[in-house]
């Protein structure tokens, strides 16, 4: 299940790097620690509508954001949360939501992204990010996915994840969280698999991270 947030303009510039701002709120609403999982069955995208400015970005007419989760008694969790406190960053406010079924994705595989995809591996202690270009990243989004869907009990033998490299508009980005740099692959997702699985990556997102704000698909 997927809700819609529509946000009133902000009174503050918004900095570039503002991800973990989203990431604050989020945890606000839903309180606890569950979203501190190292595997995260939930994904959300970048704010929507913005225009930069030279020292952020703007969202004069307001800003869209998107959150979805796996577990759907999360995000009713969230919506009373947010009617009792709006706020999310930058003077923005949530001014209304909209409630989104997990959609019959029986006919499709190609999912349009809402936040770059990042896929991280650890070797002989330190840090390697993958793009879409790297001869890896297809199995790596794959097995990311796998293991996270062994927390859903979803199996499928036949799951196939991988980039749309003919993707005219392709590019990477470099995205600062909290002062490490991460760099990931702005590119449309293929997924060849069962509509409960495609169904399940629409709503946790793919890659690595998806918790503070990688991964999200539409």
């Amino acid at each position: 299940m997927r809700i819609h947030l529509n946000l009133s303009k902000n009174t503050k510039t918004v900095t570039f790097n503002y991800q973990h701002k989203l990431v604050g709120a989020l945890h606000k609403w839903i309180g606890g620690n569950i979203c501190h999982d190292k595997l995260s069955l939930y994904s959300f995208s970048q704010l929507q509508r913005g225009k930069k400015t030279e020292n952020g970005l703007n969202f004069s007419n307001g800003a869209n954001w998107f959150i979805s989760f796996y577990d759907n008694s999360m995000l009713k969790k969230i919506v009373l949360s947010i009617k009792k406190d709006p706020e999310v960053c930058f003077g923005m406010n949530v001014k209304s939501i909209t409630i989104q079924e997990t959609p019959d994705f029986t006919n499709i595989e190609y999912f349009k992204v809402a936040s770059p995809v990042f896929i991280k591996r650890t070797i002989d202690g330190k840090s390697k990010h993958y793009i879409y270009s790297d001869a890896e990243s297809s199995e790596l989004l794959t097995k990311t996915l796998q293991n996270k869907m062994k927390l859903a009990s979803i199996e499928d033998e036949n799951l196939k994840i991988e980039f749309d490299k003919n993707y005219k508009n392709i590019s990477t980005k470099l995205i600062d969280y909290k002062g490490i740099k991460n760099k990931a692959s702005w590119c449309p997702i293929i997924i060849h698999g069962k509509p409960e699985t495609k169904a399940f990556a629409w709503n946790v997102g793919v890659g690595n991270s998806t918790g503070i704000g990688f991964g999200a698909l539409i």
